[in-house]
């Protein structure tokens, strides 16, 4: 029998190998694909697309960038690459390098490139990834060929069903709400969202990671002594959810301040997203807003947390440019979002000019170290959407041990308002309208590496889809779908954008 393991190499090992049969006038066919659960209609797929050649060669996505949400793959490349390195039908395998097969139809340039009949149909992340694939293949002079099959199988739905990594109320839920909705059902949301124009109002912040190692006890001192490793900085606060927001609408204008003394401005403008426009208003006496967390680089455990900022209320000069720039912004916008952590900028004048927005204001108030129990949400008359966290909630009402429903009722008691959501981490969200009464939905967080920003993708894709009158359960799945992806990322690493949600959205659905 022949050693499988002989069949797999690099990129760079099968292009030798292939020119190798190329050269002796061998017929080369690649097939490219993540072939997460290898099944039957792989294998019909595979034997199919050797008829196209006399070689064929499969290459699968890394696990890096296999964007079918955090939940996948449920099998390691290696795993993967060594099941297909069993099959007869396949001659030769490699892990792709790259988060598309480009660079690997260059590299190998085969006879044939081979894709499953389903690819005949648009895809939600063809211009990002067959199209390119597609356009490479033409630039070589490779033949596109598709393989034909009355029924297509596919490795979401059979691992959602078979191999699934949620408990057995949320995969029931799951089922009822496939039987209800389908993935375009909620994508057609994501779409027509494109041309809202949205303001984000609220506080920049600089996420900064100190990445260290425990090396002991002070030998003078009670003191937990690290050797520092190296650092990283992410765009939190307001600036997380202008980034976020701007994967899916085509505008977004963020106002926000930025401190006198170390602005970081020049940091700030890089990592925004290119179709954000800010709008800054200077915090004289302050530095701009950042939260440095060291971080035990083997655990990833949290050491310390150090703030550098001046919370008090912007001065009144720094107020009226607030003011003024949401008299200019706020006239062409369809959508105001609100992320108020609570470090001065919403001033009480600033919050009566939003709370007169006749468009729809989506607002949460967060509730942190440097804030806790002085940022309530009853500081805004009303507000389309409110979205808070349990402890949020739980401050607000002042009552820590009634049903979370009432907690729900009172606020909706107080603020003039249609949607009320509270977050409750892995118990997942609750939602309440007066017209629909209480709405539960589940986590789907599988993989969780840091809780820093979920909120804030939570309340992005969740007022998108209210502002557009979504049903409750589809919006909180979405919002919760997106809340996963964000938390299996340290901090505001990667921001959402349309397509990576959408491919979550439907390997969940399937």
């Amino acid at each position: 029998m022949t050693d499988s393991r002989i069949k797999i190499g690099s990129v760079k090992d099968l292009a030798n190998r292939v020119a190798e049969h190329k050269a002796a006038g061998k017929r080369v066919v690649l097939c490219h694909g993540v072939f997460d659960l290898l099944h039957f209609g792989h294998i019909h797929h595979f034997e199919l697309a050797r008829k196209f050649g006399d070689v064929l060669v499969v290459t699968a996505t890394p696990d890096q960038h296999v964007n079918k949400g955090p939940h996948r793959p449920a099998f390691p490349e290696a795993v993967r690459v060594q099941t297909l390195a069993s099959l007869e039908v396949v001659d030769f395998v490699a892990v792709n390098e790259w988060p598309t097969a480009v660079e690997t139809l260059n590299e190998i340039q085969p006879d044939v490139y081979c894709k499953g009949s389903e690819y005949r149909a648009a895809q939600v992340d063809a211009n990002q990834n067959l199209n390119p694939e597609l356009e490479t293949a033409k630039k070589f002079g490779i033949e596109i060929a598709y393989t034909e099959d009355d029924v297509v199988f596919s490795s979401s739905e059979l691992l959602n069903r078979h191999f699934s990594p949620f408990s057995r109320e949320t995969d029931d839920w799951l089922e009822n709400f496939r039987s209800r909705y389908t993935a375009e059902d909620l994508t057609r949301y994501l779409d027509s969202v494109k041309t809202k124009r949205v303001v984000v109002v609220g506080e920049a912040i600089i996420d900064e990671y100190v990445y260290c190692e425990a090396i002991g006890k002070s030998t003078k001192d009670p003191v937990l002594a690290c050797q520092f490793n190296e650092s990283e900085a992410f765009a939190g606060g307001s600036l997380a959810v202008a980034n976020h927001l701007a994967g899916f609408c085509n505008e977004v204008t963020l106002v926000t301040y930025l401190g006198e003394t170390d602005s970081h401005e020049s940091f700030i403008r890089e990592t925004l997203r290119p179709n954000v426009k800010p709008v800054f208003v200077t915090k004289k006496d302050s530095p701009t807003i950042q939260k440095r967390r060291y971080v035990d680089q083997y655990t990833r455990t949290k050491l310390l947390e150090l703030y550098t900022m001046n919370d008090r209320p912007l001065c009144e000069s720094a107020e009226d440019e607030v003011i003024s720039a949401l008299d200019t912004e706020l006239k062409t916008h369809d959508l105001v979002v609100v992320a108020d952590y609570g470090h001065g900028m919403m001033t009480a004048n600033v919050i009566d000019r939003l709370c007169s927005y006749p468009g729809f204001l989506a607002v949460n108030t967060q509730s942190n170290a440097g804030n806790r129990g002085f940022n309530p949400i009853s500081k805004y008359a009303r507000a389309d959407y409110v979205c808070l966290a349990h402890h949020e909630i739980e401050m607000e009402t002042r009552m820590r041990d009634a049903p979370l429903e009432n907690l729900l009722l009172e606020v909706a008691d107080r603020i003039d308002g249609d949607f009320f959501t509270v977050t409750r981490g892995a118990d997942g969200s609750l939602h309440y309208s007066e017209s629909t009464g209480f709405v539960e939905v589940p986590s789907f967080a599988s993989h969780i590496v840091d809780r820093v920003g979920a909120g804030d993708a939570f309340l992005v894709v969740t007022s998108l889809l209210l502002a557009q009158g979504a049903p409750w359960d589809l919006v909180g799945f979405a919002g919760n779908a997106a809340g996963a992806q964000v938390v299996a990322e340290l901090g505001n690493r990667t921001p959402l954008d349309s397509v990576s949600t959408a491919k979550h959205i439907i390997s969940l659905l399937k």
